[in-house]
């Protein structure tokens, strides 16, 4: 096929043409919701991105084929940094260019033979779809989900804007990589902690997900089980709470430490000899971000708070209290109890400013290392040094601990997370606005529904300054409160574009819908997404948030499904340079001079083939040459005259063909798509030795096992060179016949008195006298047959055992 160019247009109009791609929305018999996370339209797409289409496109059209009534949606994740940022550098307005971005990606989905059902595309900067978005928050707020509050958040200086602590990657902007600070500003929050035991607990529900993903997803929300411990201030009727796991270690507490954000130092202002110091001291690490305080490998530093003290509730004993940057007010009441023998932190802390490091855990003799002057011991063990308490276990010790404090109430049993709530606001133009109107007589005013879309204005300075651009647009910010008709400003922040992403999944069910965001109906009867395929990066991000929304309106009793994403596949990354491939890098590779070379099907067959789809992969085109000359070896064998049939004679060959229909078809099931590919050229390479006469059903067969693969190839072929008239994707896939994949012998283990002596090939299902009369006259057992044979054992088609009489010399 020398004319890829026009070969593949004709292909690619002609599945528009027959509809391929669009489901019967209302037929859920046999219904398959597959489903690729939508991209950001910022850029043109690159080789890393198409690895990741085209497996959803091969799935896609193995599921059309298998009789699916298949759903595969695509949209766009307009809002956001990625499109904003590259809209600054080109000068040009983010509407403009996410537009033209848009058109330039489905132009370059549609070369490489993806398809999709376009007719249900969506758009998240479009209003008819924000206006849902700016719904849910509504509904959020309403019931309690959605808040505002002032608080210290991670602020990338580079991007202008406030982040997530999950969009915060090694102290750094999980987007440009510039390392963040600390700033205290009014800010608009989810409540996804309040679903924080759901989200951990249904994920036992996923059993059709990474467990990679599922452990992070654990880590990430934190469930830590422990009690609640009080310490009196000496002298006061007032009392610090302290969070711990691990109360066994109580008598080992020689100071507090506190986050500089603690209101013990406003509380105690006059009774803090130091003040002066402490107040110094917080101004000087205000600004360190929260990854960078709780970064395990820093060096720590505090100041002690003197003139006041803490009181151990266990043994009555004086502590003193520091204020501490390894301390966050996120975690707990922002107070620990420093054990410094048994928590490396504290003991790094204790060591540095000479401290009490008092051992209250003995190890077990097994794990005993004697490393207390040069590390703490974390582990639990027997208690030492804590009165009554002496030779418990630790999980004894717990118990015991908290129920005696409990009894005096200084502790009381308790659960914490370390999922934080979400912190949704951003300081750009380019998001959904947030559907607040700040009223002086009326105070925060949620816009009504039927106001709704509270639009984005077109002409608006959108670089970034800090602060929200929408602030300076006096047509937006200027409005009349609802309730009071008083001129009242509009919220200024937009919305983190993971809003957006959370629930885009339910409006492809009923993209054109007006009335409501979804049709309930119609997708409680489609969902969840039976198939879920996106990078292994959004694992915690765009998943966790997208579950939180789901749950929120399973919640609401707008679905009845508990989980979206039935089966999630997370494909691996390709990397270039030893880096993943990205534009922001500068190590990209894109895919139309290859594709131009050698055709869209090669390229996607080589994409697949180099490396099993979970895995990174090193990206070298070399190997693109070698995936065209297979396809022009299948070419010159169907171009012969052949005389075609429904099956081989040959029953090898047969066989052959069977048993790759089996393996095909159960990798494409695991996603084994680098082995299907060898497998369909292993059986390609076995037709060279039989005659043409023969390969007429392995060679249909080839064709259709390769179709998702190499689509505008093979439909060539199907209709053009063996002259049928319908889409090879309206063909059944191959099925394999149980009794023609079993090979023709056996491979039979000979045993001599129970000992093995040799291993025979004989024709399967043999008849015993002749196995007998094989095995009695079989060369190598001679030697071991020398005595009189008394009777043998026979395992059809596996084992014969021969038994000797061994009282005969």
């Amino acid at each position: 096929m020398k004319d890829f160019s026009n070969i593949e247009k004709h292909w690619q109009n002609y599945w528009d043409k027959i509809n391929l791609f669009e489901p019967d929305i209302k037929k859920i018999k046999h219904k398959y919701y597959c489903l690729m996370m939508f991209p950001y339209p910022s850029a043109a797409l690159h080789i890393g991105h198409m690895r990741n289409y085209i497996l959803g496109d091969v799935l896609a059209r193995y599921k059309i084929m298998q009789g699916f009534n298949l759903l595969a949606p695509m949209g766009w994740d307009a809002f956001g940094l990625p499109a904003e940022n590259a809209a600054i550098k080109n000068n040009v307005h983010p509407a403009d260019s996410t537009s033209k971005n848009i058109a330039t990606m489905k132009k370059q989905l549609r070369q490489w033979g993806v398809g999709y059902a376009w007719s249900r595309e969506i758009n998240s900067c479009s209003p008819d779809y924000y206006k849902w978005t700016q719904w849910l928050f509504l509904q959020l707020y309403k019931n309690g989900l959605a808040y505002q509050k002032r608080a210290k958040v991670n602020f990338c200086p580079s991007c202008q804007t406030v982040l997530a602590n999950e969009q915060v990657i090694e102290k750094k902007c999980e987007r440009c990589g510039t390392l963040i600070i600390q700033k205290e500003l009014e800010q608009w929050f989810f409540k996804i902690t309040a679903y924080a035991q759901r989200l951990l607990k249904d994920l036992d529900l996923l059993d059709k997900w990474p467990e990679r993903v599922k452990t992070m997803q654990r880590n990430w929300i934190g469930r830590s089980e422990g009690a609640n411990i009080k310490f009196q201030i000496l002298d006061s009727d007032l009392q610090i709470d302290v969070f711990t796991t691990r109360p066994d270690t109580l008598f080992g507490c020689t100071y507090l430490a506190l986050s500089s954000e603690h209101n013990i130092i406003t509380n105690y202002k006059m009774q803090i000899i130091n003040y002066k110091e402490v107040e110094e001291y917080i101004e000087q690490t205000k600004d360190r971000s929260i990854s960078i305080r709780d970064n395990l490998e820093k060096e720590k530093t505090g100041i002690e708070i003197k003139g006041i003290k803490a009181i151990n509730p266990v043994n009555n004993q004086k502590i003193p209290i520091w204020i501490t940057d390894y301390v966050l007010t996120e975690y707990g009441s922002g107070a620990i109890m420093a054990v410094p023998a048994h928590d490396q932190r504290d003991f790094e802390f204790a060591k540095k400013y000479n401290l009490p490091i008092r051992e209250v855990i003995k190890p077990s003799a097994a794990d005993h290392r004697l490393l207390l002057e040069k590390q703490a011991y974390e582990g639990e063990g027997i208690l030492v040094n804590s009165e009554k308490y002496n030779g418990l276990n630790s999980q004894e010790a717990k118990e015991k601990i908290i129920a005696n404090l409990q009894k005096s109430g200084f502790a009381q049993k308790k659960v914490l997370y370390r999922l934080r709530d979400w912190l949704i606001s951003r300081q750009r133009y380019w998001g959904t606005p947030i559907p607040i109107i700040h009223c002086p007589k009326c105070g925060t005013v949620p816009i009504f529904e039927k106001d709704l879309p509270v639009l984005l204005p077109k002409n608006a300075e959108f670089k970034p300054s800090g602060e929200s651009p929408l602030k300076k647009n006096k047509s937006f910010i200027q409005t009349n409160c609802p309730k009071c008709g008083s001129s009242a400003q509009r919220e200024s922040d937009t919305m983190d574009t993971f809003v957006d992403s959370s629930w885009y999944y339910l409006k492809y069910i009923s993209p054109k819908m007006q009335n409501g965001p979804f049709d309930s109906q119609l997708v409680n009867q489609w969902l969840p997404v039976d198939q879920y395929i996106g990078g292994v990066e959004h694992a915690i991000l765009h998943l966790l948030y997208s579950r939180f929304i789901n749950k929120f309106l399973y919640d609401q009793k707008l679905i009845d499904f508990k989980e979206p994403f039935n089966s999630l596949f997370a494909q691996g990354m390709v990397i270039k340079d030893g880096m993943k491939m990205s534009k922001s890098k500068g190590n990209v590779a894109y895919p139309d001079a290859l594709i131009k070379k050698y055709g869209a099907d090669a390229l996607r067959l080589y994409i697949l083939f180099i490396a099993p789809p979970q895995k990174d992969v090193e990206w070298n085109s070399k190997g693109v040459e070698g995936m065209w000359r297979f396809l022009k070896r299948i070419e010159r064998m169907v171009n012969q005259p052949i005389v075609f049939s429904q099956q081989s004679s040959v029953n090898s060959l047969q066989r052959k063909t069977h048993q790759t229909i089996k393996k095909v078809s159960e990798d494409m099931e695991k996603f084994h798509f680098n082995t299907v590919i060898s497998s369909i050229m292993e059986l390609m390479n076995y037709l060279i030795h039989y005659p043409l006469s023969a390969i007429s059903y392995p060679l249909k067969t080839i064709i259709l096992l390769l179709a998702p693969f190499a689509p505008h190839f093979c439909e060539e072929i199907w209709q053009n060179v063996f002259k049928n008239k319908e889409s090879i994707f309206k063909q059944p896939w191959p099925q394999y016949d149980p009794q023609l994949i079993e090979e023709e012998k056996s491979l039979i283990v000979v045993q001599i008195n129970g000992r093995l002596r040799t291993k025979i090939d004989v024709e399967k299902n043999i008849k015993e006298k002749e196995l007998k009369k094989i095995v009695l006259n079989n060369e190598r057992l001679k030697k071991w047959l020398d005595r009189p044979v008394k009777k043998i054992i026979i395992v059809p088609n596996r084992v014969v055992n021969v038994v000797t009489d061994t009282s005969k010399v």
